[in-house]
């Protein structure tokens, strides 16, 4: 064998090595965030141990350590996962007919309902990120992009809504100006104040509505639990003032001023 060929053979072997590594990593990563969700389900986030969760899966725990150095940075992960997971959910009801080309309202309740569908879906991951904080534990930066996912795409529709002359702009108590401003400033330089304010009280009030049903609040008050959200997403999304017209563009880009 020359040289050059034992060298070809040598690389080849070791970028397979790196390759099962890899692939092995990415698996045992998967089975450690399976049974942290289900131990999220059966006990909640409070009692999540990295302990209970290696014998579990018959792992040593120093052997666990290595892919969660500590229940932080487990939950980190399963926050960013399901944050990533309701974002994706809302991103490709937009992007669906109903989400891309109805009316304005239409828009925002098909997103609100996918949003909906995955809370009902993933109760106990729902809970996770917006149920009541897990003691002793706070959120990094890197959850921020994430969690921001669901957000971004409201602000998508109202900044369409907005282009297309589909926006009813409402009054701004002056008491309430500074701080409109500042959250417009922040959030959406490009759409007026008073429209950021009203998305945001919509944006509270839409899981307001979700957390009542996901957490049992509804029993035996809501039996049409489907028509009845998604009316009342329609009622937040004219609140905010998007209209009953069509809807034109997504909404990632804009040109226009205020």
């Amino acid at each position: 064998m020359l040289f050059s060929d034992l060298l070809a053979w040598q690389t080849d072997r070791m970028s397979a090595i790196r390759g099962a590594r890899e692939r092995a990593r990415v698996e045992v990563t998967a089975a450690i965030k399976k049974e942290a969700r289900r131990q999220l389900a059966a006990d909640g986030a409070a009692k999540l141990s990295l302990r209970a969760v290696a014998r579990e899966l018959g792992m040593a725990s120093s052997a666990l350590y290595r892919y969660f150095p500590s229940r932080d940075d487990l939950l980190t992960a399963l926050i960013v996962d399901a944050y990533d997971a309701v974002g994706e959910r809302a991103e490709a009801a937009r992007a669906t007919p109903a989400g891309s080309t109805g009316p304005h309202t239409a828009r925002f309740a098909e997103v609100a309902c996918a949003v909906r569908d995955w809370a009902l879906a993933h109760p106990h991951e729902y809970a996770l990120i917006y149920g009541s904080p897990v003691p002793g534990y706070t959120a990094p930066q890197d959850t921020v992009g994430p969690a921001s996912r669901v957000g971004f795409v409201f602000l998508g529709l109202v900044r369409a809504a907005y282009l297309a002359d589909g926006l009813a702009v409402g009054r701004m108590p002056g008491e309430l100006r500074p701080e409109a401003e500042r959250m417009a400033a922040e959030l959406a330089p490009d759409l007026p104040p008073a429209s950021v304010a009203a998305l945001i009280a919509a944006w509270a009030q839409l899981f307001g509505l979700i957390s009542f049903e996901v957490f049992g609040q509804f029993h035996r008050v809501v039996e049409a639990r489907d028509a009845f959200f998604r009316h009342s997403a329609g009622e937040l999304a004219r609140s905010v003032g998007l209209s009953d017209g069509p809807a034109t563009g997504t909404g990632d880009t804009h040109d226009r001023t205020h």
